[in-house]
């Protein structure tokens, strides 16, 4: 029996981050692990780790098509019986013109399925599977299926692999180890805005932050420290998920991170950096899965509005690295919460279309 033939559509670089990539290479190590082939098309740019994970594991990379014309072609060059298409930017004509081809076609989105008509949708954000009309396996734009909730959360090998078999305990700590990462590029220049809010709390810590960008760097070497305190940049690395589990706070964007932070049963804040991730961050936030420190814009504004929305922050953060209860009770939500097993519900999803368009059983 032939094995399936999976491509992935996404794009990763300082501008777009990582996040497409990463929930992307969550999905590709499951169908390996099934036997199928998989390939990426599309760029990924200054992103050393991730290519390098990408090569690892035996996944091609070819220029990824931006028409609907051109991902056909693609389709049917590599003879893919599936394409996962992972991107705000093409065009939604694109599923469409996939599934009219014959190509099992997964759009993974964000709320917005942006009009495209595919054979199923994915969206893993906490209460998706809620909102609205989309309910879990409910119907999307178009009639396909929709997978929707964190029950599809789409999680790395180098996640699953050390999620803990219950959530941390509450361990009181005079120094607390505090983790600042903000997507693998930080495009939106997050950490030196949320390293000067912890630090200004006064509260000794060990803080470890990873820089994304040199321009990243620069700006947090001038960063300083007060009593008690520690300052420590690290490069990008693919140990992110050890680390986050070593950490007794971990600060981070409200994006596809936010997921591998519950499943770790880390206790986290989290900042919503992006317009896209309003929604779900209030979502999480609001059942007490992280805690909340605003949005970056309001962190950065002049004036009083921004000394008032990271004094805000300060006393949220402040209160968590006071409290090893207050960080046990979100770790504990938060790990019960996303279970690890999301990507093989995809795959499975996946796998059962090709089967019946093509009437060969599933690896």
């Amino acid at each position: 029996m032939k094995p399936p033939r999976i491509g992935l559509r996404c794009d990763a670089g300082p501008r777009t981050g990582v996040g497409h990539l990463v929930r992307c290479l969550a999905l590709g190590e499951e169908f390996l692990a099934r036997g199928a082939r998989v390939e990426l098309f599309g760029t990924v740019e200054r992103v050393g780790w991730a290519a390098d994970r990408l090569t690892a594991r035996g996944i091609p990379v070819h220029p990824g098509p931006g028409t609907p014309a051109g991902l056909v072609e693609a389709a049917r060059a590599h003879a893919l019986d599936a394409l996962v298409l992972d991107s705000y930017e093409l065009d939604p004509a694109g599923a469409g013109a996939l599934r009219a081809a014959g190509v099992v076609t997964l759009a993974i989105v964000d709320g917005d399925t942006r009009g495209q008509d595919a054979d199923l949708y994915l969206d893993q954000n906490f209460g998706a599977d809620t909102a609205g009309t989309h309910g879990t396996g409910g119907t999307g734009t178009g009639g396909g299926r929709l997978l929707a909730g964190v029950r599809y959360a789409l999680l790395r090998d180098a996640v699953t692999a050390v999620r803990p078999p219950a959530p941390p305990p509450a361990t009181p700590t005079d120094r607390p180890r505090v983790l600042a990462f903000f997507g693998g590029t930080d495009a939106v220049g997050a950490a030196p805005v949320l390293a000067r809010v912890l630090l200004d709390t006064g509260h000794p810590m060990e803080l470890t932050v990873v820089v994304g960008r040199p321009e990243i760097e620069a700006e947090l070497t001038r960063v300083a420290t007060g009593r008690g305190q520690s300052l420590h940049l690290l490069a990008p690395t693919d140990t992110l998920p050890a680390l986050i589990g070593a950490a007794d706070l971990v600060v981070s964007a409200a994006g596809t991170s936010t997921w591998e932070l519950c499943c770790l049963g880390a206790p986290a804040a989290l900042v919503c950096v992006v317009d896209n991730q309003r929604e779900a961050y209030r979502r999480v936030v609001a059942h007490r899965l992280a805690a909340g420190l605003g949005e970056l814009p309001d962190l950065v504004a002049p004036g009083l509005a921004g000394r008032a929305a990271r004094a805000d922050a300060g006393r949220t953060l402040r209160a968590l690295l006071a409290s090893p209860q207050r960080r046990a009770a979100l770790a504990a939500r938060a790990w019960a919460t996303v279970d690890g097993r999301g990507r093989a519900r995809v795959a499975d999803a996946v796998l059962t279309r090709i089967a019946d368009r093509t009437g060969v059983l599933n690896p």
